[in-house]
């Protein structure tokens, strides 16, 4: 059997791996504008993929812009959709299919590595910090309790330049104590993002139990210098995810 191609297929970047039975065979991103050249600049020399298996919350077009590319090799895209339960995890969120596929995988990749890692798996924040930042609150049980969505630091500064003129300003510095327009926006955007991921650890925590971060995405290296830990920084979650979730698919 071959190896598998997996698909994260995001606001603004697909993410990819070809993953084989010794591990991550190849791994590569792409500007969502970009999707067209995956098939003769990144997987020119790819050996052909058994399979592909994917997430995608980018849309109609993007999906089949990556189909198109896929069909080199003859391979239909199996695109996973959230459930209500699966691979060691109970959704609260409703409707299930709702959640976004990604933050199903996300979700599913940390519990994985929650329960590789401990005895007794802690509750945890799941943080998908991308163009949009969504946080999810999963329990020591394996329960998804609900998320938070918001936008991502860029997002917001673009939001603000759009809406006042005043605030059209040159990048700025994240700092603990701005003192100028472009220091106080960087570090306002920043820290709203914080601010969100810790409100909702709070809620988790109970009593002296530690409740761990898992961060990905775009903006994950810029948001997480001003966290608290335990914090655990994975690049490629999602891909991690789908293809826990397509072993866990085969298993049954």
């Amino acid at each position: 059997m071959g190896p598998a191609l997996i698909l994260h297929v995001g606001n603004s970047r697909t993410k990819w791996g070809l993953h084989g039975p010794r591990g991550w065979l190849a791994q590569g991103v792409v500007p969502n504008a970009e999707i067209g050249t995956l098939s003769l600049r990144d997987w020119q020399n790819l050996p052909r993929p058994f399979r592909a298996i994917g997430v995608n919350v980018a849309g109609e077009a993007a999906r089949v812009r990556v189909e198109s590319q896929v069909a080199r090799w003859r391979v239909a895209v199996e695109w996973l959709v959230a459930q209500e339960a699966g691979a060691g995890i109970v959704s609260r969120y409703r409707p299930a299919a709702q959640l976004g596929a990604d933050r199903w995988a996300l979700l599913v990749a940390a519990r994985r590595r929650a329960v590789g890692s401990e005895l007794f798996p802690a509750p945890c924040v799941v943080v998908n910090a991308g163009t949009v930042v969504t946080v999810d609150a999963l329990d020591a049980h394996g329960v998804l309790r609900g998320g938070l969505i918001l936008p991502g630091p860029r997002l917001m500064l673009q939001a603000m330049a759009e809406r006042t003129a005043a605030l059209r300003v040159v990048p700025g510095r994240v700092l603990d104590f701005p003192t100028s327009t472009a220091d106080a926006l960087a570090s306002g955007a920043v820290q709203a993002v914080c601010g969100a991921i810790e409100q909702m650890r709070a809620q988790l925590r109970r009593e002296d139990m530690v409740v761990k971060c898992y961060l990905t995405g775009g903006a994950a290296h810029d948001v997480a210098p001003h966290l608290t830990g335990p914090l655990e920084v994975v690049d490629n979650l999602v891909l991690e995810g789908v293809l826990a979730l397509a072993t866990d698919r085969d298993e049954k």
